[in-house]
C-alpha cells in the first residue's frame, strides 16, 4: 500500500487511528498494539499478500532465537545462526539472480535464473533484525515480548522504506503512557509533517522524475546541456522522493504519540562527503557505523586499516541499495572520496578552499555519483558521462519539458496556445520545468521540512497553504507513483 493513494489516505490510516487511540482511551493498551500489528499486515500485504509469509517468517524465526538465548545463554553461537539466516533469506530474495548471472557470464555456465520478486522492505526489516541480534550477542538487548516485538519490525510507517529504527528507541515508548493518550500538537506536528513530504513526493520528485525518466531513457538524443538537466532532475528527485517519504514516516509516528528518528538533515548542504553521509539516510549510516566500521576497528589503527574499514562499509552500502555492479561501484566511489577527505584531514594538507567551493565540488561529486546510482549498467552510465561532456548543443532541451506534460497544468497550455500557439506552449513548459528545479533548490538549501515544524508552531496561514498543497497532492493521486526506496 502507498502512501501516495485513495485507499491509503481516506480508509486505512482514519481505521489505523481509530483502533489505536480507541484501544488506547479505554486502557486496552496490548488490544491497541495488536490492532497496531494487524493494520500492519495488511498494509504491507496489500499489493502481494504472499509476502507476508515472508516477513512472518523473519519476525518468527528471530524472535525464536532470541528466546532460545534466553533460554540456553548461548548468544554467540545463536546469534551468528540468526545472522546467517537474515543474511541468506536477503541474498535469496535480493541477490541469486545477481549472483547466479555473474557466474554464469564468467565461468560460461548455464545456470537457471529464477527471476525472483524483491519482497517490499525486505532490506529494512531484515537490517532492523541484525541489529537486534547483534546486540542480543552483546548483551545489550532484552528479551522482548511478541507482541512489542512484532510491531517494532512491522509498524507500518517505517516498514517498507525506513528508517531503519533501533529497538532501543521504538520498544520503550510502547510502554510510556503519556504517548498513549491522545496529544494535539503531537497531532499537528504529525498532519504537518505528512503533507509537507506527501508534496515533496507528488509535487516536486514525480515532476522533475519525469524528465530524469526521459533522459536516462533516450540517452542517445541527449547533449550536455539536456543531460545536465536530466542529471540535476534525478540528484533532486530521489532526495525529495526519499526525503518525502521518511517525512511521511515521522508524520505518521506523531500521529501516534511514537517518534521515529530522523532519515535526512538537508544532505545537499554538505561542504564534503563526510558531511553529505551524516545527513543523507542518517539511520542506515548509524547502522553501518555501529555495526560494521567500528566492529572493524573504525579508524582506532592507523590510517591504512581505516581506508580498509571505510572501503567496506562503503562497498555494503552499495550492495544493501542493490544487485547491480552499478550499485556497487557507486559504494566504492563514495567510499574512496570519503576515504580521500579523511587523508587530506589527517595529513593537514586540506586548506579549505572557501565554504561555496567546498559546496561546489561536492554538490558536484553527488550529482555524477548519482548517474552510476540510476543507470542500469556501468556502460549506460559511461555512454551518459559521454553525453554530459560532449559539450554540444543540439536544442534537446525543448524535449524534456514536455515529459510534465499533466492535467495540473494544461489550463496554462491553453491559455498559451491560444495567443501564442505552439511556440509560447513551448516556452511555457520550459519554463514550468525551470520553476520546478528552482523551487527544489529553494527546498534544498533551506530549513528542512522536520526543522521547520519543530522551530515554528502552526499559524492559520500555514494550515490554509497546507490545506492547499494536500487537495493538490489529493488530485494527483490518479498518477501515483511508487516510491523510489521500494526497490532497494
Amino acid at each position: 500500500m502507498l502512501f501516495n493513494s485513495y485507499i491509503f489516505i481516506f480508509l486505512f490510516l482514519p481505521l489505523a487511528l481509530l483502533l489505536w487511540h480507541g484501544a488506547n482511551h479505554f486502557g486496552k493498551y496490548k488490544l491497541a498494539q495488536v490492532f497496531l500489528i494487524g493494520m500492519s499486515l495488511w498494509f504491507y500485504g496489500y499489493f502481494h499478500p504472499a509476502y507476508l509469509l515472508i516477513i512472518l517468517a523473519s519476525v518468527f524465526g528471530n524472535y525464536l532465537l532470541s528466546a532460545l538465548m534466553e533460554r540456553f545463554q548461548m548468544h554467540k553461537i545463536l546469534g551468528v545462526c540468526g545472522i546467517i539466516f537474515n543474511l541468506g533469506l536477503l541474498f535469496y530474495f535480493k541477490y541469486y539472480d545477481f549472483f547466479v548471472e555473474n557466474v554464469n557470464q564468467t565461468f560460461h555456465l548455464n545456470w537457471a535464473v529464477k527471476n525472483i520478486a524483491l519482497p517490499l522492505g525486505i532490506s529494512f526489516f531484515t537490517f532492523q533484525q541484525l541489529a537486534f541480534l547483534a546486540d542480543r550477542m552483546q548483551g545489550k538487548a532484552e528479551h522482548y515480548e511478541l507482541a512489542d516485538y512484532m510491531l517494532f519490525v512491522t509498524y507500518f510507517p517505517q516498514l517498507v522504506a525506513g528508517p531503519i529504527v533501533s529497538h532501543r528507541d521504538l520498544i520503550p515508548q510502547f510502554h510510556e503512557k503519556q504517548r498513549r493518550h491522545f496529544d494535539y500538537g503531537n497531532t499537528l506536528t504529525g498532519i504537518r509533517l505528512f503533507v509537507m513530504g506527501l508534496a515533496k513526493k507528488l509535487l516536486v520528485a514525480d515532476e522533475l522524475g519525469k524528465v530524469a525518466d526521459l533522459g536516462f531513457g533516450a540517452i542517445d538524443s541527449l547533449d550536455s546541456i539536456s543531460a545536465l538537466l536530466t542529471m540535476l532532475a534525478y540528484t533532486f528527485q530521489i532526495f525529495f522522493d526519499f526525503s518525502g517519504y521518511s517525512d511521511m514516516a515521522l508524520g505518521l509516528g506523531y500521529l501516534m504519540n511514537l517518534e521515529l528518528p530522523r532519515n535526512f538533515r538537508s544532505p545537499y548542504k554538505s561542504h564534503s562527503v563526510k558531511e553529505f553521509w551524516r545527513r543523507w539516510h542518517m539511520t542506515l549510516n548509524a547502522f553501518l557505523t555501529q555495526y560494521v566500521y567500528i566492529p572493524l576497528g573504525g579508524g582506532r589503527a592507523g590510517k591504512a586499516k581505516k581506508i580498509r574499514n571505510t572501503m567496506i562499509t562503503f562497498l555494503l552500502s552499495g550492495i544493501w541499495h542493490g544487485a547491480n555492479w552499478t550499485f556497487v561501484l557507486w559504494g566504492v566511489v563514495h567510499g574512496i572520496a570519503v576515504s580521500v577527505e579523511n587523508l587530506m584531514v589527517y595529513e593537514k594538507i586540506h586548506v579549505g578552499i572557501g565554504k561555496k567551493l567546498d559546496w561546489l565540488f561536492t554538490f558536484l561529486f553527488l550529482n555524477l555519483a548519482w548517474v552510476l546510482f540510476r543507470s542500469d549498467s556501468i556502460a549506460e552510465a559511461g555512454q551518459f558521462y559521454q553525453r554530459l561532456f560532449s559539450f554540444t548543443n543540439t536544442g534537446h532541451i525543448w524535449m524534456l519539458p514536455y515529459s510534465m506534460d499533466s492535467f495540473k497544468n494544461y489550463p496554462l497550455y491553453l491559455v498559451a496556445d491560444h495567443f501564442g500557439g505552439y511556440e509560447a506552449a513551448r516556452i511555457l513548459y520550459l519554463v514550468w520545468m525551470l520553476v520546478t528545479f528552482a523551487l527544489a533548490v529553494f527546498l534544498c538549501m533551506g530549513k528542512s521540512s522536520y526543522d521547520r515544524v519543530k522551530e515554528k508552531k502552526a499559524t492559520a496561514l500555514e494550515m490554509w497553504g497546507l490545506a492547499l498543497v494536500f487537495s493538490l497532492c489529493v488530485i494527483s493521486f490518479s498518477g501515483m507513483s511508487t516510491f523510489l526506496y521500494f526497490n532497494f
